[in-house]
Formats: C-alpha cells, structure tokens, sequence
C-alpha cells in the first residue's frame, strides 16, 4: 500500500481543503525507511505522498499543498539542503513545515538544516513510538501563527 501512496499520479487524489489536509510529503530515497515512515503516519490518520529523490520531490511540492515535507538530507543528485532552499524559494512552499529526517547527527548537522530552510531536525534511526508525536510538533507552530 505504501508503495501506491507513492505515485505522483496520487497526488491530485490527496488534494483536501486546506483545513482539512493531512497529506505530508515524503522525500526519502530508502525504500525501507519510507515504508516505515509511511506507515507510522497513516497509523495516524495521514496520508503520505513519497518521492524518491529530490528533484521529484520539488515537483511534486508544486502540485501540491502539503501539510509538511518530512526531508532526508542525504539522497541522490540533489542533497537535501539544495532541496530545502529550492522549496523556500516556491512561494506555494514558503511556510510549509520542512522536518529534516536524517541521519546526519555530526556537530552542526541540524544547525545545517535549520540554515538551509528546515524548521525541525529528527535524526534517524527515528523512535517509532515518538516519530509522530515528534512531527506533529512542528505542525503546531504553524497552525497558531496562522490565527489572526
């Protein structure tokens, strides 16, 4: 099933109103690691787009209005750092929640992140029994600063 929910054929599928969207987008070049993290967010009541590598990951942000972009740093072509100031620079993707999920966790790696665009930093390997929650953290910010 996660591998379906993969398909950028999907995404148009996963259009939600605003307030009601729970499609976050995944971009995670490692099958297992996307199986899990997919799995664990629709356990959660979300529905998850995945993207293999980051240039596919900035397209399918334009076509789409995520709730958050969960980020692995370390994919092909294009780092995730490239991906996280290409996705600022999208005025759809300004102040969508980026979440670095990495498994940079060297001295200055989240620091990195930050810099580059990420509002949060999750290293790997991720506590299944916490991810969510750990996500649904950087989620809120958002919401609150939304209100008028």
């Amino acid at each position: 099933m996660a591998s379906e929910a993969s398909s950028v054929s999907l995404c148009p599928s996963n259009r939600k109103s605003e307030s009601m969207n729970k499609t976050i987008l995944l971009i995670e070049d490692n099958e297992q690691n996307r199986y899990l993290l997919t799995f664990l967010l629709e356990k959660h009541g979300y529905a998850v787009v995945a993207a293999f590598d980051g240039s596919s990951g900035i397209e399918i942000a334009n076509t789409m209005e995520p709730l958050a972009i969960l980020l692995d740093i370390q994919l092909p072509q294009i780092d995730g750092y490239a991906v996280a100031r290409a996705l600022r620079k999208s005025p759809a993707q300004k102040h969508t929640p980026i979440i670095a999920v990495t498994s940079y966790a060297m001295s200055g790696d989240r620091e990195r992140a930050l810099a580059a665009g990420c509002n949060g930093y999750i290293e790997k390997p991720i506590n299944p029994d916490t991810f969510v929650s750990e996500v649904e953290a950087f989620l809120k910010p958002k919401k609150q600063s939304e209100l008028p």
